[in-house]
């Protein structure tokens, strides 16, 4: 992945960070720096945390370039792994069990049958972050395609893979 641009980011740009990272999360990040960096062939734009690429911005699947009324769709903020990893998420958790964590790590989407527990918080839609139960670390981020309270069961595809250990997001050195 090409760098296009990368910038400071303003105060109130941060400060809408935070806010939603504390209300989709209740993740406080607390730092000094925040550069946004744009990205060649990617929905991605990375924001560096201190200098890590802790949180990105995606579009909704449902969202296209453009809404209805021909304005450009929001791209909401949201952690990375690496972001959840070291800022640690409260709310909108997904766990899966052991027989999930290399799956998901490849970038599968997340199947009933590998969840052991999914916040109540969670609609469909959201954006969730994947947690494994055995260590408790954070190996993906998804969209959720139910809500929290309907993701246990014995099939079907709940929540679609956006980011995941070992993909160009993860591995990215800028």
């Amino acid at each position: 992945m090409e760098v296009k641009s990368r910038h400071h980011l303003r105060s109130d740009a941060i400060d809408e960070i935070r806010d939603a990272l504390e209300a989709n999360l209740g993740v406080e990040l607390d730092a000094d720096s925040f550069e946004k960096v744009e990205l060649e062939d990617t929905d991605w734009d990375i924001v560096l945390v201190d200098g890590d690429p802790f949180v990105f911005y995606t579009g909704s699947e449902a969202q296209s370039a453009s809404d209805r009324s021909g304005e450009a769709a929001e791209k909401e903020p949201f952690v990375t792994v690496q972001g959840a990893n070291a800022h640690p998420p409260e709310k909108h958790i997904v766990t899966v069990d052991a027989g999930a964590i290399q799956f998901v790590s490849d970038g599968a989407d997340v199947m009933r049958p590998g969840i052991v527990e999914a916040d109540n918080d969670i609609s469909e839609g959201d954006l969730v972050v994947i947690n494994e139960e055995g260590h408790g670390k954070f190996l993906a981020i998804g969209r959720a395609l139910t809500d929290g309270d309907d993701m246990v069961g014995s099939e079907g595809r709940v929540v679609e893979s956006i980011h995941h250990v070992g993909d160009d997001l993860f591995e990215l050195t800028v």
